[in-house]
């Protein structure tokens, strides 16, 4: 009975240790708080709106020019353009054939489409930001590391598709590779046109869809994904390193509110 007795009373003490220091840190937190807003208190709406906004094209500017250039997508594992799931089977297949190098420049040539497209997004998130209300302003500022981020998705996300889609065409069709693709679907479907045109080497049943095939629309998803991700780092950095915050105003505004 004792040791049971003991067993509660230990149960007991460290449930209320635990409590003790969730309260302790939600009191932390909300201190820390209410200390920045007598700072943040001190800007007008006008002032805050600015500075978001001078953020937001810093951050969107770096976005698109660390990805519009030759290898901005290629050589960043984080973003790269992968060979579509439902071609795994012929990827597979063409590195088991010694051809890898065809399945490779594949891959590369989406790739190459999406660092020509990127950079028609400058104009997009500009007009994004210049349409953002002071209400915007105030979601993104206390809103969560990806606040800016989620706006421009929200904002910006057709505009985006319909000018990039463009490119992407272009840009695939002056690829060989790519061209190859495109006419082979045209021609007898996804897997009789592969074995037509890369030699015959594939089978009939590669469980292809051909709905899935679209290469245009794939490369544009992908390259908005690599693009999002991006500005979302950009933004985590510049909310959460203070060496990131180029003028005063923004040391002002994001130094006054912290995650």
């Amino acid at each position: 009975m004792k040791t049971l007795l003991t067993l509660l009373l230990i149960t007991v003490l460290h449930s209320a240790a635990n409590a003790q220091f969730n309260l302790l840190d939600a009191v932390k937190k909300q201190t820390a708080l209410t200390n920045a807003l007598p700072s943040l208190g001190a800007l007008t709406e006008d002032q805050t709106a600015k500075a978001l906004k001078e953020a937001l094209a810093k951050g969107a500017e770096r976005a698109v020019k660390q990805l519009g250039t030759n290898g901005g997508f290629l050589t960043n594992l984080n973003v790269k353009i992968p060979m579509p799931a439902s071609l795994q089977k012929i990827d597979q297949t063409l590195r088991k054939l010694k051809q890898e190098a065809l399945a490779d420049e594949f891959v590369t040539t989406m790739n190459r489409a999406a660092e020509k497209a990127v950079p028609v997004a400058a104009n997009v998130f500009g007009d994004a930001i210049r349409q953002m209300t002071v209400a915007d302003a105030k979601a993104i500022l206390t809103g969560p590391n990806d606040a800016a981020t989620q706006y421009f998705r929200r904002t910006s996300t057709n505009a985006l598709h319909t000018q990039f889609l463009p490119i992407v065409k272009q840009a695939t069709d002056a690829a060989g590779v790519t061209a190859a693709y495109k006419a082979m679907l045209a021609k007898a479907g996804p897997a009789a046109s592969l074995a037509q045109t890369f030699g015959g080497a594939f089978g009939k049943n590669l469980g292809l869809d051909a709905a899935t095939l679209d290469v245009d629309a794939y490369v544009t998803g992908k390259a908005m994904d690599g693009l999002f991700k991006v500005v979302a780092e950009e933004e985590k950095r510049i909310r959460e390193n203070p060496a990131a915050r180029t003028t005063d105003l923004l040391k002002q505004v994001f130094g006054a509110v912290k995650k």
